[in-house]
C-alpha cells in the first residue's frame, strides 16, 4: 500500500498529517504503530487524520491517533498543526477554522506559522467526564499515595508539582500514575514546575506514546490547575522541553493555546 503523507511539528511534538479530504486513502490498511517506528517506519508522536466534516457549518474534521495505535480525543499541538496544513496545502482561505474532533468542535486562528491560537474549550472536572474512578468531584486527588491535580481538556490530565523537573526521572512516576485503575481510559502525566505566576516548566509523559518534546492540551490542563489553585495568573508562558506556548484561561472560561508549528516534508510511504 502506498499513500501521502506531510510530516509537521508543534515544539517538537511530531505528527504526520494524512489527508482524507483530497486523497482516497483506506486507514484500515495502515498499521500505525509500525509506521510510528524511528527506525523502520516514518517516525511520529502521533498520527492526524484530516477528513471532511459531516456537519455543514464546520469547515473540516480530524482524528487522532497515538505512536501505540490507539486514537484519542485531543491534541493541541496537532490542531495548530492542521490549522498550518490547511493554509499551505490551500485547502481554505479562511483565517478562522472550525474544526470537528471526537470530543466536539475547536476553533483554530492563524496569524502565521509562528503564531497559530487554539481555543480549546472549557475544562472537565466531573470525575465520569474525564474519566476517573471517583465518587466526588475535587480539584485535587489522591492516586497511589500521590497528590494529583487531575482534570480534562477533551483528554484526561493528570498534573504533578515538583521543583527541578529537569532532573527527575519522569518515567517511574509516570508509569505508576497510569497503570492505576482510576483512569479507565489512561491518562496523560505532567509534571509542573512555577516559577512565578505567569512562567512555568512542564514536562509531559503521554499515554501511548511516553514523554514528548511538548504537549499542548496537557500545557492547557496544567496552567488551569495553576488558576484553579490561585498559584497562577490568566495569561501563563509554559516552556516546554520543545518550546514555549503561551495559555490563557480564567476561571470557568474557555483556555486559549497559542504557539507555532512547522511544515517538515512531503513523502510517500511504502506499506
Amino acid at each position: 500500500m502506498k499513500f501521502p503523507f506531510t510530516k509537521m511539528h508543534g515544539l517538537g511534538n511530531d505528527f504526520i498529517v494524512i489527508d482524507k479530504v483530497t486523497n482516497l486513502i483506506d486507514l484500515e490498511k495502515i498499521n500505525i504503530k509500525e509506521i510510528s517506528k524511528r527506525n523502520t517506519g516514518i517516525g511520529f508522536d502521533q498520527l492526524l487524520v484530516l477528513e471532511k466534516s459531516s456537519h455543514n457549518d464546520v469547515d473540516f474534521k480530524y482524528r487522532i491517533f497515538n505512536a501505540d495505535g490507539n486514537e484519542v480525543e485531543q491534541c493541541g499541538n496537532g490542531a495548530r498543526c492542521i490549522a498550518l496544513y490547511l493554509i499551505e496545502k490551500k485547502l481554505t482561505k479562511k483565517k478562522q477554522i472550525l474544526i470537528e474532533t471526537v470530543k466536539g468542535l475547536i476553533e483554530l486562528n492563524f496569524v502565521s506559522p509562528l503564531n497559530i491560537s487554539v481555543n480549546m474549550g472549557k475544562p472537565i472536572f466531573k470525575p465520569d467526564q474525564i474519566p476517573i474512578l471517583a465518587d466526588q468531584q475535587k480539584l485535587t486527588y489522591i492516586v497511589d499515595g500521590i497528590n494529583v491535580g487531575i482534570l480534562s481538556m477533551g483528554n484526561p490530565h493528570a498534573i504533578l508539582l515538583y521543583k527541578n523537573i529537569e532532573k527527575m526521572n519522569i518515567a517511574l512516576i509516570a508509569k505508576k500514575i497510569q497503570s492505576s485503575s482510576f483512569f479507565p481510559k489512561g491518562v496523560n502525566v505532567s509534571f509542573l514546575e512555577i516559577h512565578s505566576k505567569d512562567k512555568v516548566s512542564l514536562r509531559v509523559y503521554e499515554r501511548g506514546v511516553g514523554e514528548t518534546l511538548a504537549c499542548g492540551s496537557a500545557a492547557c490542563a496544567a496552567v488551569v490547575y495553576g488558576v484553579e489553585k490561585k498559584l497562577l495568573n490568566k495569561s501563563v508562558k509554559v516552556f516546554l522541553k520543545g518550546g514555549n506556548l503561551k495559555i490563557d484561561y480564567q476561571n470557568n472560561s474557555e483556555v486559549l493555546m497559542t504557539g507555532p508549528a512547522r511544515l517538515v516534508f512531503d513523502g510517500f510511504f511504502l506499506e
